[in-house]
């Protein structure tokens, strides 16, 4: 197979990079602004992507057949409410246009599309934002798939639940025959196992949580074994156990919630007042801590058995066969049985990274770069749904 030259805008710190040397790509320009997702790109690739693309002449670019980009997800004020290329000017979507317009009005347009956003793209403005995109991209030219794709690593046995949204697209002057962008999901939710990309030995002491996030979760933890229900479908706010506190602005939702967490503690009030009286009726805790998301439904015995998170939402246990999504580093997820949290190295594992990648030594900086990166695997599925339409001599 011929190389495919490929650009890699918001290329981060070079998820669609691999997956693209997997299939003889060879990038020709990236463009990132973060110093440090920048550094890790340069040490990997030996690649300056140091380009702001707000800045990037698309006269000035070298020839590529292909745009990667998993652009930022921006508010599309006027989307879907007046016509022409106005709507998406002030965006970050709009520079990737104007660089694949540029192309088109010069009788060259490029080849291939893959983009990347969070799922939330396909719904944001009551999916009025995704028309827009994708109406833009057929006003260039661009065939795309006609039904919006989302995917997660889980769906490829990698245990992290990460849906994303993604856009493939091959422009009309390349198809004799019109191909199947449309894209299928695999395996669904819970069939992986969270354990399977743990380091077993012992990792730094860094990793480990502190005597109060133990404290936390014991008390949670010695709550879930006590209460009578063991599947709950709600969120636990300790502040309304006994005292129905219920404005008339709440709404319908919270108001419901206030109402079944009363009924949990008339139903367990004797173990819980001795429970509230044993943790001081939590007053150490971090307000956030005083709130409770058991998501295990009766998989799980312990909070220990679970995959945790400190959320702004509460503390949040999950069953251990898939990783939550990765985000910054105020949630890297902590495996109960081992009471720490997971490493880069296993964050690199989740986001299909592969051995010999050199890590960002900052930690801090390691964490949020594999939370904002996409998943390696997924991609590279992608792009051989793309190119395998040309295989297969529909382009």
């Amino acid at each position: 197979m011929e190389k495919i030259k490929y650009i890699d805008l918001f290329s981060g710190i070079g998820g669609f990079h691999l997956a693209m040397n997997e299939l003889n790509g060879e990038c020709v320009f990236a463009s990132e602004i973060d110093k440090f997702a920048i550094r890790t790109y340069q040490d990997n690739f030996g690649i300056d992507s140091n380009n702001d693309i707000t800045k990037v002449k698309p006269e000035e670019l070298p020839g590529y057949e292909m745009m990667c980009a998993g652009f930022p997800c921006q508010t599309f004020s006027k989307a879907g409410k007046q016509r022409g290329f106005d709507e998406t000017r002030g965006t970050l979507f709009f520079d990737m246009l104007r660089l694949l317009k540029y192309r088109v009005d010069n009788g060259d347009p490029v080849k291939y599309l893959l983009f990347e956003n969070v799922r939330n793209l396909i719904s944001h403005d009551f999916g009025n934002t995704y028309k827009v995109i994708m109406s833009k991209l057929h006003e260039l030219g661009y065939y795309l798939n006609d039904e919006p794709i989302v995917m997660s690593p889980h769906q490829f046995g990698i245990p992290q639940l990460r849906e994303r949204a993604f856009i493939l697209g091959i422009h009309n002057t390349r198809i004799s025959n019109k191909p199947n962008l449309n894209v299928l999901p695999h395996k669904g939710r819970n069939k992986t196992d969270a354990f399977s990309i743990v380091q077993r030995h012992r990792v730094g002491s860094e990793y480990y949580i502190s005597d109060y996030e133990k404290n936390v979760l014991s008390a949670w933890d010695e709550f879930y074994k006590g209460i009578i229900e063991k599947t709950i479908g709600f969120p636990i706010w300790a502040e309304y156990f006994n005292k129905l506190k219920m404005e008339d602005d709440m709404p319908k939702w919270k108001k419901d919630f206030i109402l079944r967490n009363v009924k949990l503690y008339e139903t367990n009030k004797l173990f819980i007042d001795g429970w509230l009286k044993k943790y001081n009726h939590l007053k150490g805790f971090v307000r956030t801590h005083r709130k409770f998301e058991w998501q295990c439904g009766e998989n799980c015995k312990s909070v220990w058995e679970g995959i945790i998170q400190f959320r702004p939402s509460g503390v949040r246990v999950k069953r251990p066969t898939e990783f939550p999504a990765l985000v910054a580093m105020v949630h890297v997820p902590i495996i109960g049985k081992y009471k720490r949290r997971i490493t880069p190295l296993e964050m690199a594992k989740l986001q299909s990274y592969p051995a010999k990648y050199k890590i960002n030594k900052i930690k801090q900086q390691a964490y949020k770069q594999f939370g904002n990166s996409v998943n390696v695997k997924v991609i590279e599925f992608l792009l051989k749904k793309l190119l395998v339409e040309e295989k297969n001599g529909n382009v």
